[in-house]
């Protein structure tokens, strides 16, 4: 999609420019540029950028942050036009980054795309223990849980929060999915997850057809 302002918008993301933007996602709304194209064609398209240059080894971790920082802002001013308020949640989810791992790109963008599509969230945040997803397991009526992790070391911890809730006997009513870049469909079934997918839209829409 070739906008103007939505090629801007990559640029600022990429070089972290936050009150930039702000702005741009603002001008982008008020031009009558789709929320989810805003999202899809300027935000995540600069970070998809900035994740493959840090692959190759030619940005770093505080280039990353930056970048991370200025998505944030712009989420933070689409989410409520990619969010109907009207909506009554198809369930409940809670999420969070595993322990040992405190990333929260992928699953904030998860968060956003699950509310999108009508799920209500419980967002634990980062560096999450098990037994504290299971203790919010077990004071909500929640239908799934969602676990990321970006760190190989971290992964780990997927089946530890899986175990727990075997332990807690409150497996059989809860759906697990995992997802993080180096994460697989092979490494999900080996820990018994129920649902993986590379992408947060996929997701958001496969979870939405498995509760229909």
């Amino acid at each position: 999609m070739d906008n103007p302002i939505l090629n801007e918008l990559v640029i600022c993301v990429t070089r972290g420019k936050v009150k930039d933007v702000d702005r741009l996602c603002r001008e982008a709304l008020d031009s009558g540029i789709n929320a989810f194209d805003v999202l899809d064609h300027g935000l995540l398209l600069a970070m998809q950028g900035v994740a493959e240059r840090w692959k190759l080894g030619t940005v770093f971790i505080p280039e990353v942050l930056i970048a991370a920082r200025a998505l944030n802002a712009g989420l933070a001013v689409l989410e409520p036009h990619l969010v109907s308020n009207t909506m009554k949640p198809k369930a409940k989810v809670i999420i969070g980054t595993v322990k040992d791992d405190l990333h929260d790109i992928g699953k904030n963008i998860v968060a956003l795309m699950l509310k999108s599509h009508g799920f209500e969230c419980i967002d634990l945040g980062v560096d999450v223990a098990p037994e504290k997803f299971v203790e919010a397991l077990k004071n909500s009526d929640a239908q799934v849980i969602c676990m990321s992790a970006l760190l190989t070391t971290s992964m780990i911890h997927f089946k530890e929060v899986i175990e727990a809730i075997k332990a807690a006997g409150l497996r059989d009513r809860v759906l697990i999915c995992v997802g993080g870049a180096p994460v697989t469909e092979t490494f999900a079934l080996q820990i018994e997850a129920d649902i993986f997918e590379s992408d947060a839209v996929t997701f958001a829409e496969r979870l939405e057809k498995r509760l229909a």
